[in-house]
């Protein structure tokens, strides 16, 4: 099997240096993933990247590793950039940097929007090695922190390519492409290739090496994919069915917009089920709370839009219900990769209405295959409608009196029960700029 043979690679045969590779094993990387193994060489040798990948490749360690390994040999400050499309990813990124470079002293960056400017000024003020951004916020701080530039950059690294060229940042990424040096090493990583991507490459990488670490769109093979054709009016019973059927289950539940996210973590709660929220209407601190909660496994149900589809590093989510279908479905590869990740195996269960049909049948074309039914009858699942429609009354007057409440402090954060409330009619475009 060619898996097996990538599997034997070590990372000292791909050239990595002891220092790195001692901090590999710290962080419990025995052997190069896929992504990794095919990366690395080429970009030792200095060559520029396209990396195409499914989420939970070790995509991260194969652009942070080649990184502070030429970092070595040439200390300076501003060396690399990585840019990200969500605060969540670019802080994880950071991470994983200071976790590979914590031995050699590497110092990082974080430039996201929804944290104060001061602080991130301060941090810059320090000379940093790395600078991990959302688009928006670097460039903030390159028109008006003073003394900070790009001049010296010696990499760029644009690491969810595809989302990082939609109509949000593609004016911010031209004008930083215009203002960082031609002469540096670009990497560019995407689960998809987009038209966007392939122009992004003829705008910024010098002949690259293209490395394809999976079919154009696939979903791993340890991950059993189902759905339901549900009547609109019954899908929270469906979830609730679902949710109580799997109970022990670590789960991730899309859904399409930020109030529904706060609604729907509400009525589960009520109903005695250990769920949180996150969206893009929570400040920062906040979805990084809830997400701390749900990894550290004091609550076993996360209820997200598609914020939380790509680059979060979750390890352990058994299942990914679709409570929403998404009307893009490349959105459906990202959401069903946060389960059955590094080899484990995973469900994704969605629940499809009546109205998403059409785009339910549009992933099922994408990803080349029909989907099984999840078994589930129906005289039993109506069981639960009663307390389910009862649950989703009690949240939506306590959703109401947290909006009436927040109005009356002025707009602050309100929480009921712990959990975090948005006022109702805010556009979710809005919340996912920076």
């Amino acid at each position: 099997m060619e898996e097996d043979k990538e599997e034997v690679k070590s990372f000292k045969d791909l050239g990595v240096c002891d220092q790195l590779i001692e901090a590999c094993d710290n962080l419990g990387w025995k052997h190069p993933s896929k992504i990794q193994a095919e990366a690395i060489p080429h970009a030792l040798e200095g060559k520029d990247l396209i990396g195409l990948a499914q989420t939970g490749s070790g995509k991260t360690g194969a652009f942070a590793l080649p990184i502070l390994q030429a970092l070595l040999e040439t200390p300076q400050a501003f060396f690399a950039c990585v840019l990200s499309p969500t605060r969540e990813l670019a802080i994880q990124i950071a991470e994983q940097f200071e976790a590979l470079g914590s031995g050699i002293g590497v110092k990082c960056a974080v430039l996201v929007g929804g944290v104060d400017n001061v602080q991130q000024s301060i941090a810059l003020g320090k000379r940093p090695h790395i600078v991990v951004a959302t688009p928006g916020r670097l460039l903030d701080h390159l028109s008006n922190t003073k003394g900070f530039s790009l001049r010296t950059l010696k990499f760029l690294v644009l690491d969810e390519a595809d989302r990082l060229l939609n109509e949000d940042f593609e004016k911010a990424i031209d004008e930083l492409l215009s203002v960082i040096p031609r002469e540096r090493n670009t990497y560019l990583y995407s689960a998809t290739m987009t038209k966007k991507v392939r122009k992004l490459q003829r705008a910024c990488l010098r002949n690259p090496v293209k490395i394809e670490a999976a079919s154009k769109y696939s979903t791993v093979d340890s991950l059993k994919q189902q759905y339901l054709f549900v009547p609109a009016k019954h899908k929270n019973c469906y979830l609730v069915y679902i949710l109580s059927e799997k109970s022990g289950s670590t789960s991730m539940v899309f859904t399409r917009t930020c109030d529904s996210t706060g609604l729907l973590a509400q009525m589960l709660r009520n109903l005695g089920l250990r769920a949180i929220p996150i969206s893009g209407h929570m400040t920062q601190a906040k979805r990084l709370g809830a997400l701390n909660k749900f990894k550290a496994g004091e609550c076993n149900i996360l209820v997200c839009t598609d914020v939380a589809s790509r680059g979060l590093d979750i390890p352990s989510v058994d299942m990914v219900i679709n409570y929403d279908i998404p009307s893009n479905s490349k959105d459906y590869i990202h959401r069903v990769g946060r389960t059955a990740r590094a080899g484990r195996s995973g469900v994704a269960i969605s629940i499809v209405s009546q109205y998403e049909l059409e785009w339910y049948i549009q992933i099922e074309k994408l990803i080349g295959k029909k989907l099984p039914m999840f078994p589930a009858q129906e005289e039993e699942v109506l069981l639960l409608l009663e307390r389910v429609t009862e649950a989703k009354r009690i949240a939506d007057m306590k959703i109401k009196e947290a909006g009436g409440k927040k109005k009356r402090r002025g707009g602050e954060d309100d929480e009921v029960e712990g959990i975090e409330r948005y006022s109702h009619g805010k556009s979710s475009k809005k919340s996912k700029k920076r």
